[in-house]
């Protein structure tokens, strides 16, 4: 290799590195300056699908509410009850407990939705004997609820569960139910014999409802110490007399007449849901122990 040639491939082995070092200072600041360019446009692209979706979940919103709207139920048609010991009147409390002193009202936590007032009678004639009777006037309303359903569907269900109550109290003999006419929207007579120490009871239940308001009126009676047992037709008589009085007074309570149709389109129960007993002793204290005689 000549001394010329050897000169010339140092001369290129000083300008190459200058030359690689300037080509890569030109691609980082080719490359800086596109960072920006392609930060603008992402930004633009991210601003412009940010508004379309705000503007497709808005749509969205409006259509599903105009799809589904909030769901309503019927009003109760009555939003109180009456003083329960006011129920009867006093002529026909004189009828059925003749000795009983003013009523005894129930204790409530809310009168407007539950309330219920109690009588007792004893009318003593010494060696001859004594008749005992016991009267009791409950009612519950029930209010409409959109998850629930309509309030007088809820009262027939009650009504229902009443009748199933009455026809299973404990020691119950004899049981018959008869539906009763010209009571509030439906109405059933439940009666029975229940033997206890004091004597033998005649019991009478009357279960009715008035739209949103379950009526239960029970009613007994018994001859003690000797006394004749009362005529369980007669005591049936008084206790559907005592159940028209008292739905009376729940419709007007609330301003209305008291009907005897069903005017709030419940079903009525039939006999099969009527007659099946069911294991429950709630109106098994129905039946107020006699006094001593």
């Amino acid at each position: 290799m000549s001394e010329g040639t050897m000169q010339l491939r140092a001369q290129r082995d000083q300008r190459d590195p200058q030359a690689k070092r300037a080509k890569r200072l030109t691609r980082v600041l080719v490359g800086a300056a596109a960072v920006p360019v392609m930060l603008v446009a992402a930004g633009c692209s991210s601003d412009s699908g940010s508004d379309d979706g705000k503007e497709k979940a808005a749509e969205e919103s409006a259509a599903s509410r105009t799809a589904s709207p909030s769901p309503t139920v019927r009003p109760a048609a009555f939003g109180k009850l009456p003083e329960p010991c006011s129920v009867v009147s006093k002529k026909t409390l004189k009828d059925l407990v003749p000795k009983g002193d003013s009523g005894k009202e129930g204790a409530s936590n809310d009168t407007a939705t539950r309330a219920g007032c109690s009588w007792d009678s004893l009318d003593d004639n010494g060696v001859k004997g004594s008749q005992f009777r016991w009267l009791s006037v409950s009612m519950l309303r029930f209010e409409s609820d959109v998850t629930r359903g309509e309030g007088d569907k809820l009262a027939h269900d009650y009504y229902l569960k009443q009748l199933k109550d009455a026809q299973s109290a404990e020691g119950a003999k004899s049981v018959k139910t008869a539906p009763v006419s010209g009571t509030g929207d439906e109405a059933s007579l439940v009666r029975y014999d229940l033997k206890k120490k004091e004597g033998a009871f005649k019991q009478q239940t009357v279960v009715t409802r008035v739209e949103n308001v379950v009526v239960t009126v029970d009613f007994n009676g018994a001859g003690l110490a000797g006394d004749k047992t009362p005529d369980a037709d007669d005591l049936a008589k008084d206790a559907q007399k005592a159940a028209k009085e008292a739905v009376a007074a729940v419709a007007k309570a609330n301003g209305a007449a008291a009907g005897g149709g069903t005017s709030s389109g419940a079903p009525s129960p039939s006999k099969s849901s009527s007659g099946q007993p069911s294991k429950s002793s709630s109106t098994s204290s129905s039946t107020a122990p006699a006094k001593d005689s």
